[in-house]
């Protein structure tokens, strides 16, 4: 059997998840976020064992090694070095540092939230993590100290969730795992994450792709929305022109509410939404057809920011507004989100556009190798020509 195989320059030089061997059961598992850590593998009677070594910012590669050596050792005796690791802490030779010992979760939570604060979109996502923690790991082991922190703990919160609110609860450990390398990193505790998914957790709960339930927007038949947005546009209060907006751009709720002034370029005829903005992070541009600038020229000047500005004018339209423009209409079975599948459905049954046209139009993360070919463009002018298509399909019945 091979061993070694990973050098240094190897090691810096990897850029994609995955897991990678060493030899003699070593493994290095890089997640999708690049974060990576050790992971001994070894099996007893046939029955596949794995044991956290420590992440790659903590544990060199020659470290990792020895502690594998002295794992095989311990085999060799007929010791299985999990038990004795979890009686003796013989893999690891240190214990947490006495004087930072006591530090809690909670404490650590909220330094790590303060740390990582600054390089958040916005304060939600602050008070996102916050809020999760509170609710859901809070109570299990909130006010343990991190260094007496072990799987078993850390699974009592999440099973609580995990078939229930599997996306809640997918998140949580998560974030569980980086508030706990971030107490590794700060000297509050020593081992191995006990919250850390890939060799460990992967092996005690189902994958959440297997229990999740994937939500359907409903969705108006893209044949109805000529019809629909014909009589919309009979309407002239400011959730209307948001809902005509939205529908014409295929963009999200959030998107189109927020939008401002400086992001519109009427001469380019592009709309320019910046990376905090949108949900997968980067910039996108939309083009801007003739009716959707119609509905810009008549919110012009309500507001020096917002589009779509709100009641007290201090803040945009609130979402609930748009919701009520359909249930006033007596759409009570449809949302603002399902004229995207509407969209994309009459892409696909009534045009000749190529797939991955259409989900950048939606601002969807490009994940086949065939698409991400596509991401050296952004196919501008072919989708400049499919919302002018697709502005002209919703205006046919007004006309």
């Amino acid at each position: 059997m091979a061993i070694h195989k990973l050098t240094v320059r190897k090691l810096a030089s990897l850029s994609k998840p995955g897991k990678y061997g060493d030899g003699n059961g070593l493994y290095l598992y890089v997640s999708k976020n690049l974060a990576s850590s050790w992971v001994f593998r070894y099996q007893i009677k046939g029955v596949k064992h794995y044991i956290g070594l420590g992440g790659s910012h903590a544990v060199n590669i020659k470290e990792a090694r020895e502690k594998v050596r002295r794992a095989r050792a311990l085999l060799a005796q007929g010791t299985d070095p999990l038990q004795a690791l979890r009686s003796t802490s013989a893999m690891q030779g240190q214990v947490a540092n006495p004087a930072s010992g006591n530090k809690t979760f909670d404490e650590c939570a909220s330094e790590y939230i303060a740390a990582h604060k600054g390089a958040w979109r916005d304060d939600r996502h602050a008070a996102q993590w916050a809020n999760s923690i509170k609710t859901y790991a809070s109570p299990y082991f909130g006010k343990m100290p991190v260094s007496r922190i072990t799987t078993p703990i850390v699974l009592q919160a999440l099973v609580a969730i995990w078939n229930t609110k599997t996306e809640t609860a997918s998140r949580l450990r998560g974030r569980i795992e980086r508030v706990l390398s971030f107490a590794t990193v700060r000297g509050y505790r020593r081992g191995e994450n006990p919250a850390r998914w890939d060799g460990h957790l992967q092996e005690l709960l189902p994958r959440p792709s297997r229990i999740k339930r994937v939500r359907h927007y409903p969705s108006m038949p893209y044949w109805e929305v000529g019809l629909f947005f014909g009589q919309l546009c009979l309407s002239v209060d400011i959730g209307a022109m948001a809902l005509g907006f939205t529908i014409l751009t295929a963009s999200r709720t959030s998107e189109s509410l927020y939008a401002r002034w400086q992001e519109i370029d009427f001469e380019g005829r592009v709309w320019r939404i910046p990376g905090e903005r949108m949900k997968n992070g980067r910039p996108h541009s939309v083009p801007l057809a003739d009716a959707t600038l119609s509905i810009l020229r008549r919110q012009f000047g309500l507001h020096p920011e917002w589009i779509f500005p709100g009641v007290g004018r201090s803040r945009p339209l609130h979402s609930s507004s748009m919701l009520s423009v359909l249930a006033r209409m007596g759409l009570r079975g449809v949302t603002v989100h399902g004229f995207r599948s509407s969209f994309r459905v009459w892409a696909a049954e009534k045009t000749a556009y190529p797939r991955e046209v259409v989900e950048m139009a939606l601002a969807h993360r490009q994940t086949s190798a065939t698409e991400e070919a596509y991401q050296r463009s952004d196919l501008f002018e072919r989708r400049r020509e499919l919302m002018r298509d697709w502005a002209k399909w919703c205006i046919a019945a007004k006309t």
